[in-house]
């Protein structure tokens, strides 16, 4: 088995925002995962990312917001993007960007 792209795609908010999902089932785990998918997610806002999910080798799943980072307890690939659908939505109510 090779990898299987899953998602690849952006999502336009507005003229300045959107967000880009790129995933992959890979055919073992990447080291650090103990799961078999590749992922990155990014919100971006004027220019900024502001949020993201991944789980690049050796680090496992973990997210990125406002230049902080913290563990991520990845289960599924649709929990995944609606965990990241929902810290879109109270990155914007936070900070007032809807």
């Amino acid at each position: 088995m090779k990898a299987v792209k899953l998602i690849s795609t952006r999502i336009v908010y507005s003229k300045s925002t959107f967000a880009e999902l790129v995933l992959w089932r890979l055919p073992k785990s990447l080291r650090g995962s103990v799961h078999e998918f590749k992922y990155r997610l990014a919100y971006i806002v004027r220019g900024k990312c502001v949020l993201r999910y991944d789980n690049e080798t050796g680090k496992g799943d973990h997210r990125h917001v406002d230049g902080k980072e913290n563990d991520y307890a990845f289960t599924t690939p649709e929990q995944l993007v609606a965990d990241f659908q929902n810290d879109i939505e109270r990155w914007n109510h936070e900070n007032n960007n809807s």
